[in-house]
């Protein structure tokens, strides 16, 4: 998993899973904490696999912003991602834009 920041957007590009949940979980926060506007975007286009203990960090994570007035965005989500978000209903958790937004 690798991730990088451009502003409120956080990169994520590789395998999001068990492995990776805590090294995206303190990034998330992280960047959540060092944020001051109203959203970070998370980008996922290049996010090759994801499972459910993945997306249950960024609900959670998700939650936290909402306490704090922020919000989570989740970009570039493949069919199959916002397929396990509607049936594990962590999708009420996130904002979600279909596509990347062109450099």
């Amino acid at each position: 998993m690798q991730i990088m920041t451009d502003g409120p957007i956080l990169l994520l590009s590789g395998d999001f899973d068990v492995r990776s949940t805590g090294e995206v979980r303190n990034a998330v926060y992280d960047h959540l904490r060092g944020n001051d506007e109203g959203a970070i975007t998370i980008d996922m286009t290049e996010v090759e696999t994801i499972d459910l203990t993945a997306l249950k960090v960024l609900a959670v994570a998700s939650r936290f912003a909402l306490r704090r007035g922020q919000r989570i965005v989740l970009r570039g989500t493949c069919p199959a991602v916002r397929r396990m978000l509607h049936l594990s209903h962590l999708v009420r958790f996130f904002e979600l834009e279909r596509e990347a937004i062109p450099a």
